[in-house]
């Protein structure tokens, strides 16, 4: 079910956490790859060595996501189809979280977050629509949300935002491209550990131990968690899968609340 010899991926935001996890879960089941990044750095050349270790064809691809749209297209649709021009599966994954408390936020980093947290994969797919529908080619397409998309936290008013706006686009993208043989999906990971989250993970054990209470298997794991249902949604198995965001959170967004732990009661103000 998660065999995707002879297809070829570009994964936007591929060289490092979730995004590296996916590339080495769809290298493991044989897609060429082609992982995009900003810049060549330690991580993009440690997740290239690690996908090439499962024998497929990995390209590099650096572009900066925070230019016009029709720039971006350029360097990276028509650098993409330049190096492989039977990519058939798009995996929408680059995204950033910059938010600051609400009542300070900025239209500079609302912009920002909404560009890349939903204008790059909305228009890097109808780049790739428009590519498969003239080659009668039955794409895939992979969005990266967030559980921030149906819960909310108190400063990530934007990130939230554009997270559930991915959850919507995927619906919408499903009824405008199911009809055409292309298949949109996306994962909504929970709390994991990346690079970015390990930088406040590790420095406070407290949080760490709070989110596993409210998690319902008790588990903050590492992005690797995310691999195996990016493949299967990407792969045959999921043939009749559309439109569909899969929470990969340990069940967290099942969850109202949990219980209060016996050693806080009496001592919350």
């Amino acid at each position: 079910m998660l065999d995707l010899k002879g297809r070829s991926a570009l994964i936007t935001g591929g060289t490092q956490g979730v995004g590296s996890a996916i590339a080495q879960s769809l290298a493991q089941a044989g897609a060429n790859l082609i992982v995009h990044g900003l810049e060549p750095n330690d991580a993009a050349i440690e997740t290239i060595a690690q996908c090439r270790a499962h024998s497929v064809q990995v390209t590099p691809l650096y572009c900066d996501l925070l230019q016009p749209i029709d720039q971006v297209l350029q360097q990276l649709g028509d650098g993409a189809l330049a190096i492989d021009s039977k990519v058939d599966l798009l995996v929408n994954n680059a995204g950033v979280f910059i938010d600051r408390p609400y009542l300070e936020m900025t239209e500079e980093v609302f912009n920002r977050t909404f560009h890349l947290n939903i204008k790059v994969g909305y228009f890097l797919t109808q780049y790739f629509a428009k590519h498969w529908l003239e080659r009668g080619t039955a794409g895939r397409v992979l969005f990266t949300g967030s559980i921030n998309g149906l819960l909310a936290e108190p400063d990530h008013s934007a990130y939230d935002a554009s997270k559930a706006a991915v959850a919507g686009l995927v619906r919408s993208l499903c009824v405008a491209l199911a009809p055409k043989g292309i298949r949109v999906n996306s994962i909504a990971p929970g709390l994991v550990r990346t690079p970015l989250t390990n930088k406040v993970l590790s420095q406070d054990v407290d949080a760490v131990r709070w989110m596993e209470l409210h998690t319902p298997n008790g588990s903050v794991p590492s992005a690797s968690a995310c691999g195996p249902m990016a493949a299967f949604l990407l792969s045959d198995g999921a043939e009749h899968i559309h439109g569909q965001t899969i929470y990969v959170d340990g069940g967290m967004n099942a969850w109202q609340q949990p219980d209060l732990p016996a050693s806080l009661r009496g001592h919350l103000q």
